[in-house]
């Protein structure tokens, strides 16, 4: 029987990458199932969803403001306004079940599919969840989570452990070391380091490693460093002098030659960074955003240094603990070896399918 998937949610490419991979291991599974996105008006979604192949409708949904609460006056009645949009979007497409991926439009579409008894399935990301999913939970039939302990947020009976959905060019990627290096230039006989800090860059990361490219150097230690936008100009004047060694990049589309060119990674802490990480078992020294909803950043991180499979310094400690933390791990041979280990078995590579198959259970 055909069946019907709508799949809510984005923001970020956090949230959108693992939702786009679970409509495609959904239709490896049962290549008629018809899949609607719906996503937040304005967000990367509704460019990045139809790339991939699929439909996807926009709601007008914003969350709350901190930086500026006047922005926030017309919230409820945009939350009114896509609460009644969601009850028609689902009236007029009839799914067999709704997958939320979190992200503003996940809430809304949810809410409104539980009213209507339509069966629901929850993918919580992070270590710590959110507000939305967290009431949503409640009247999920599913909560598919990426880390363990999550029953302090959700129904123990209904918690899923599957992972975070990782895009195939990462866990299918049959690059050598070797073709990695000399992709981006640099030598297979000096340790490389990889500074990656989202899709926008991180300024704390990239803040703190810029005094450090001179002795990076000098210690004869490469650098593939993505800045993102803002500050890939500054990075690219600093780094001028060191061209052999230190490689700058706006945005890498290759994530799997970079991961595969390092020998320690410098990454935040997001949910699908982690993923990644885990499925690649790479060192990683993490430096959690800790501007995100609840710090989840941090809790995902120390999610991972608890079980030793990584490293962490704080946001506003970053300047002056990145260069004892980052030179003394490269000298420690034994600790990156363990770090390996450890983190390599927190690896889920067939989340997106496992995830796909208890959307379809719940969809007969």
């Amino acid at each position: 029987m055909q069946r019907k998937i709508i799949i809510a949610g984005g923001g970020t490419g956090g949230h959108i990458f693992p939702a786009i991979a679970i409509a495609n291991a959904l239709k490896k599974i049962q290549p008629d199932t018809e899949i609607l996105f719906v996503g937040a008006k304005g967000k990367m979604e509704m460019e990045k969803v139809p790339q991939a192949g699929y439909k996807i409708v926009g709601l007008e949904i914003a969350g709350f403001n901190r930086s500026n609460i006047f922005k926030n006056i017309l919230l409820p009645f945009k939350i009114w306004k896509s609460l009644r949009d969601a009850k028609s979007i689902i009236q007029n497409f009839q799914p067999n079940a709704v997958v939320g991926v979190g992200g503003y439009a996940s809430f809304p579409i949810l809410r409104a599919a539980q009213k209507m008894n339509i069966p629901s399935l929850i993918q919580e990301q992070n270590s710590f969840a959110g507000k939305s999913n967290k009431i949503l939970g409640k009247k999920a039939k599913k909560i598919c989570v990426g880390y363990d302990g999550m029953d302090k947020f959700f129904p123990a009976d209904r918690i899923i452990l599957t992972g975070n959905p990782v895009r195939n060019n990462i866990t299918q990627s049959a690059v050598t070391k070797q073709d990695a290096l000399q992709h981006f230039g640099l030598s297979d006989t000096k340790q490389t380091v990889f500074a990656v800090g989202g899709s926008l860059g991180a300024k704390s990361i990239n803040e703190a490693l810029q005094p450090l490219l001179e002795t990076l150097v000098k210690k004869d230690i490469q650098l593939i460093w993505q800045t993102g936008k803002p500050f890939y100009e500054t990075a690219k004047a600093a780094a001028a002098p060191y061209t052999s060694h230190v490689k700058v990049y706006e945005f890498i589309n290759v994530m799997d030659f970079a991961y595969k060119a390092a020998d320690v990674v410098l990454s935040r802490a997001g949910a699908l960074a982690i993923a990644e990480l885990c499925v690649v078992k790479k060192p990683v020294i993490f430096v959690p955003y800790p501007f995100a909803a609840e710090d989840h950043q941090t809790s995902n991180a120390m999610n991972l240094v608890n079980k030793k499979a990584g490293l962490i310094i704080k946001n506003d400690a970053v300047q002056s603990e990145l260069e004892s933390v980052l030179f003394s791990l490269l000298q420690n041979k034994a600790l990156m070896e363990q770090m390996e280990q450890n983190i390599g078995t927190l690896a889920h590579p067939n989340a997106d399918m496992d995830i796909a198959k208890q959307v379809l259970a719940i969809a007969q």
